[in-house]
């Protein structure tokens, strides 16, 4: 099991670098510029099937999936399909013809921290290849294609053409897929623009998400759990409301093929950075720092039946905030906390048994 010093300590260096070079910045610009000059959608309507897949098919729905391959794939695919409801009407099939690097272009919609190098604890040394973040997001950008189209012939959410000869991969011509994939026949089944009716299996998620650097800085894990949580606080909106959504372990494991310890450690989290919270009475809006809402958390969480799982409420109120600085001020305080607890341990170890 990883350690969880090492893992926060390594996950604020790379966020503390997107601070400075201003990736997440430069990213939300681009993404906010998209949207401005487009169709301004407040949400993004998805398809269920990409969180669940219907009917009672054993198999693991694409979103899952994603979770397991590394990379930015997932986020690719999000972005992608706020893209597209930004420039495209309900039922407009996907087109596209943004670059994949330059000004205004798919490079431009990812922030990352750049190459590291353990041994000088260094970004972006001298290298042959005279590499740059440019070239970076770029080889990203054709991971996620790969692994989007490597989720099977009818599972695949993106597909990318050959040249003529079949060896070289034409990236920038990429196209999407519905989120349930490619479909079993021989015509793609490409991506439209879902309509947000209940005749329609979506959820949908605020506009926000991508335009304050939230897709950016969350883990693949953390927005997997996310969007569990809100498509079960849009299947069950009244229970969401009055006693919270939960999963049991065999649901968790069986219908959303997540793990115990990474669905826990996602929600706390997201608990952490304002993204849901313990379910209890009052406004979903409300300033979770105010003393009523901290006792309530604290009871909810504290007063749970053993073996009960936790019950969540999600909280769109911070999602409006800079999720960069959110995410680096709680990882902050979480890594002053474990290095506390560590220090604690180490003095306790090396004290005499008592007695002597």
């Amino acid at each position: 099991m990883p350690d969880a010093r090492e893992t926060n300590r390594t996950r604020l260096r790379r966020l503390t670098q997107m601070d400075k070079s201003q990736a997440v910045a430069g990213a939300n610009n681009a993404l906010r510029d998209t949207w401005t000059a487009g169709l301004k959608p407040d949400d993004v309507a998805l398809r269920v099937g990409l969180v669940q897949l219907p009917g009672d098919t054993a198999e693991r729905a694409p979103l899952v999936r994603l979770i397991q391959s590394r990379g930015i794939a997932l986020r690719f695919y999000l972005l992608a399909l706020f893209e597209a409801q930004c420039r495209l009407r309900v039922g407009d099939p996907w087109t596209s013809d943004r670059p994949l690097t330059g000004l205004g272009s798919w490079s431009d919609f990812i922030a990352i921290d750049g190459a590291y190098d353990t041994e000088s604890k260094t970004y972006m040394p001298d290298t042959k290849q005279g590499r740059d973040s440019s070239d970076l997001r770029l080889r990203q950008i054709q991971s996620a294609l790969q692994a989007l189209e490597g989720l099977g012939p009818a599972r695949a959410l993106a597909t990318v053409p050959r040249a003529k000869g079949g060896r070289r991969r034409l990236y920038a011509e990429f196209s999407l897929m519905k989120e349930t994939g490619r479909g079993g026949h021989q015509t793609p089944d490409f991506y439209t623009v879902p309509r947000n009716v209940w005749s329609v299996a979506t959820v949908t998620i605020p506009a926000d998400l991508f335009l304050n650097g939230w897709i950016q800085v969350l883990h693949p894990s953390e927005v997997a759990t996310w969007l569990i949580l809100r498509s079960l606080s849009q299947w069950a909106r009244n229970q969401h409301t009055e006693s919270g959504v939960y999963l049991y372990g065999k649901a968790r494991q069986e219908e959303f093929g997540m793990q115990r310890n990474s669905w826990e450690d996602a929600c706390q989290r997201l608990r952490d950075f304002g993204l849901i919270r313990h379910a209890h009475s009052g406004d979903l809006d409300s300033d979770p720092d105010k003393l009523g809402n901290q006792m309530a958390d604290w009871w909810a969480r504290e007063g749970r039946e053993r073996y009960e799982p936790y019950r969540w409420q999600v909280t769109d109120r911070d999602l409006a905030k800079d999720a960069l600085k959110i995410c680096m001020r709680e990882l902050t305080l979480r890594q002053k906390t474990l290095d506390a607890g560590a220090e604690a341990r180490a003095r306790k170890k090396d004290e005499p048994p008592a007695g002597q």
